[in-house]
């Protein structure tokens, strides 16, 4: 989420072994209210990102979530990927309130990447299933190109994919029998497993000094499929999804 720090060529052995660089990030973002909204509100999330010292840190997207990589096979890099859910208290244009909300929730999975191009032109892939509350499985697949721009800016842009299981889209997208029945004015909608939403995402990386840096970004996602056509989306909602978020980062070294 940063620009990479040169590191010292004098580091010893021992440092790079028992001490870790540190860097924690506070976002505020503006965005739909839950996925799938046309209504705005602001929200505030935590970062995190860690690596020894001494080894060569590389560059990442804004919407990457927590990973270390584990393996190295041949360039592409494996290891698990923690991301973090938004809640959604309730629909109010829906009336399906206790029926429909959706608790926040951390999910957990496995990351995998390559770089085409060495710190440029970078694939990657996170799958992760919920924790708790049986709100499913998403894949998400991403292509960044990532442009430095002397040594205090990192411009960033990419494409999005994102695909859920049939689990996930009933959660957010799909409409019961028994909840139209009960409301009437609504449809049941009986949403699959599939791809949910295409987009892109693009972000600047200003770095103040070697502890402290700013980054602003957006992300855009189309949603698409039965995200798309589902009552919440298609007549309560918008399928158009535009986040724009500010961070800051400051970065320490910790001692084991």
């Amino acid at each position: 989420m940063f620009p990479t720090s040169s590191k010292a060529a004098d580091d010893t052995s021992k440092s790079s072994s028992d001490t870790w660089v540190v860097t924690l990030g506070a976002t505020v973002e503006y965005g739909p209210s839950y996925e799938g909204s046309k209504h705005y509100t602001f929200g505030a999330l935590p970062s995190f990102d860690i690596h020894r010292l001494g080894e060569a840190q590389e560059y990442s997207a804004p919407d990457d979530n927590f990973d270390y990589q584990l393996f190295d096979l041949g360039g592409v890099e494996i290891g698990p990927v923690v991301g973090l859910r938004d809640d959604r208290f309730d629909i109010n244009n829906l009336h399906l309130q206790s029926q429909r909300r959706v608790r926040w929730n951390f999910d957990a999975g496995g990351f995998a990447q390559y770089w085409l191009m060495d710190n440029r032109l970078r694939f990657r892939t996170e799958i992760r299933q919920s924790l708790w509350g049986g709100d499913g499985l998403v894949g998400d697949f991403a292509l960044d190109w990532f442009q430095p721009l002397g040594d205090k800016w990192l411009l960033s842009a990419g494409p999005r994919l994102s695909m859920a299981n049939s689990v996930y889209m009933r959660t957010n997208f799909g409409i019961s029998e028994s909840e139209a029945a009960r409301h009437g004015h609504i449809n049941a909608f009986d949403a699959g497993a599939g791809v949910k939403s295409v987009g892109f995402t693009v972000a600047a990386t200003y770095t103040i000094s070697p502890e402290w840096s700013v980054q602003v970004y957006e992300k855009y996602n189309r949603l698409v499929g039965d995200a798309a056509d589902s009552p919440i989306t298609s007549r309560f909602g918008s399928p158009n999804q535009n986040i724009i978020g500010f961070t800051l980062n400051r970065t320490f070294n910790v001692k084991f």
